[in-house]
């Protein structure tokens, strides 16, 4: 019912910036909580930010507050992951990902997946 695909990752230095760009496919989009987890090597996949289908509530990992800011334009279908400040920590590959209802932390509660975009900064 939603596909989701990911776009934006690459190579940067701690510090830099960069904007993540999730465009999903489905006319039901805009009834769908959104979300961006990450996973680096040896971990597991982690929650980092989540937006609620109007846009009006938003929620963020400890880790990135502050720096990421995750908005959404449903007359594009898209959903955006703006990372500023970026550390070396950071570097993970991205997913987006979508489910009914209000945003959760937990992987399992979402029903949709796009196929990741890697993120790496170096120091």
């Amino acid at each position: 019912q939603v596909q989701l695909v990911e776009s934006g990752g690459g190579l940067v230095q701690a510090g830099d910036s960069l904007r993540l760009s999730c465009a999903a496919s489905g006319r039901t989009f805009s009834s769908y909580t959104m979300a961006w987890f990450r996973q680096a090597p040896g971990k597991e996949r982690e929650f980092v930010a989540g937006i609620s289908w109007s846009g009006g509530v938003t929620y963020y990992a400890d880790s990135v507050k502050g720096r990421f800011t995750i908005s959404r334009d449903n007359a594009k279908n898209t959903v955006y992951l703006q990372m500023n400040s970026l550390k070396p920590e950071d570097t993970a590959v991205y997913y987006c990902a979508a489910k009914i209802g209000s945003v959760r932390t937990i992987t399992g509660e979402y029903l949709y997946w796009g196929q990741g975009t890697q993120v790496t900064v170096s120091s």
